[in-house]
């Protein structure tokens, strides 16, 4: 009779066998498992001597190099991930989320550390600072990608990035060129999804919605209230012509442009809905929603520093009781409906519980040493570890097939995913249950 210890350990084996395959000596086939067993295992420290003591004790020296020091590659192992993470949530009606996250850390020595902001502590802190790109269905995610932002301190130092093994050819690059060269990186590897979502640190540059476009991606990024935008109807005009001084070298614009904040407050009230996309542990959460047509402002700089106006996007608000707004910006076709766009704008949030789970559950966080390839190699192993935790939620089954949208689901009180063993809740580190497989559907709110 098998235990359910044997049960896990069987079905663990099983689905970690690809990823061993991409492992090219047998000691990282051996110390792989280790590590990622340290890693779903109990223990509320997950850094290499705790997590040796718990799953190899005595053997503390050969976990810490295969983690810090072995010169594995993680590109086969993330493309396995990314394969892996599409079977799970991949398809049409999945999104890919590109967000950040940080690692608050002491010292300047560890790669990258610096003072920044650090969205967990909502202020500038001592952190590094991951670009994180998760691909999603509804409210499950799965982890794809996780690299280092360099800050210009590092980035400009040749000293500090020999020191923490930075490779030579890596240059610092802006967080939105990292997120773009991460999402042809995982389109590359087979990642399916119908959009690309993103928060305003990322959809305020326009070169960033610009690379989504020129991908053909269809996307719906914050953006920050002061961003200029055109009426649909504005067309470029060419340069005036005057009768004495010097001529204009410029086209102009139609109409005259404005910021965000004014062209929706210009909407009649009649342009506002109530909407709902997920019942809290309070009741349904809703906000008031509303949706103009647009030119945005990112087309040729002309004088002054004014751009003309480029492509045709919706431009979404969301007002919460609180009186606060959000502004998105989406290049959906023009008979997308509001429910859809504002539904799209609430799916950003999945990327952050997962953050939350990666650090609290499984260590992302904990790593203690000090080098590129060790962090980089730690971030993989937990993304892993986070997508084992996934297939099993989902009952081991995956999930490839379209679905079609379905009513809020209830943040708390959630039956586990269809499937869910006991013995799965006994052998690893609690985690919350999986949500249904679909988009969160918005409704009128009652």
């Amino acid at each position: 009779m098998t235990t359910p210890t044997a049960d896990w350990r069987a079905a663990f084996e099983a689905w970690l066998a690809p990823f061993l395959a991409r492992l090219g000596r047998v000691e990282q086939r051996r110390w792989a498992p280790i590590y990622l067993q340290g890693l779903l295992g109990p223990g509320e420290r997950k850094s290499v001597e705790p997590m040796a003591a718990r799953v190899a004790p005595g053997d503390v020296q050969q976990l810490h190099h295969f983690i810090s020091t072995s010169p594995w590659r993680c590109e086969p192992l993330e493309e396995e991930l990314v394969r892996a993470a599409d079977r799970l949530v991949g398809g049409p009606d999945a999104v890919l989320v590109v967000d950040d996250t940080a690692l608050v850390k002491q010292g300047r020595h560890s790669v990258g550390v610096s003072r920044q902001y650090c969205g967990q502590l909502g202020k500038k802190a001592n952190c590094q600072a991951l670009v994180s790109l998760t691909l999603a269905r509804g409210e499950v995610p799965v982890g794809v990608g996780l690299r280092l932002y360099l800050p210009q301190a590092w980035a400009e130092d040749p000293i500090r990035r020999a020191r923490a093994g930075v490779p030579e050819a890596l240059p610092g690059r802006p967080k939105w060129q990292i997120a773009l060269e991460e999402l042809d990186r995982v389109r590359a590897a087979g990642a399916r999804f119908g959009a690309v979502l993103a928060d305003a640190d990322y959809g305020k540059v326009a070169e960033f919605r610009q690379g989504l476009s020129d991908q053909d991606l269809a996307w719906a990024v914050g953006i920050l209230p002061t961003q200029t935008v055109y009426p649909v109807d504005a067309v470029i005009l060419p340069a005036p012509v005057r009768a004495t001084g010097r001529p204009p070298k410029h086209p102009v614009p139609s109409l005259r442009s404005q910021s965000a904040t004014a062209a929706i407050a210009a909407l009649p009230d009649a342009s506002w809905r109530t909407l709902s996309w997920r019942r809290g542990s309070k009741g349904d959460l809703t906000a008031d929603f509303a949706l103009l047509r647009v030119r945005v402002a990112d087309g040729p700089v002309i004088a002054h520093n004014h751009r003309l106006p480029g492509e045709a996007a919706w431009l979404v608000c969301e007002r919460r009781s609180s009186g606060e707004r959000k502004y998105t910006l989406s290049n959906l076709p023009e008979d997308t409906p509001l429910e859809t766009l504002a539904s799209l704008s609430k799916s950003r949030w999945v990327c952050e519980q997962m953050h939350q789970q990666m650090k609290e559950e499984l260590g992302l966080d904990h790593f203690e040493g000090r080098s590129w390839r060790g962090l980089h190699h730690h971030a993989l192993m937990t993304m892993i570890a986070f997508a084992f935790l996934q297939h099993l939620r989902l009952g081991g089954k995956n999930h490839d097939q379209p679905r079609t949208a379905a009513n809020p689901v209830p943040a708390t009180g959630a039956p586990a995913a269809r499937g869910h063993p006991a013995r799965v809740r006994a052998a690893l580190s609690p985690l919350p249950p999986a949500r249904a497989l679909s988009p969160p559907a918005m409704k009128v709110a009652e």
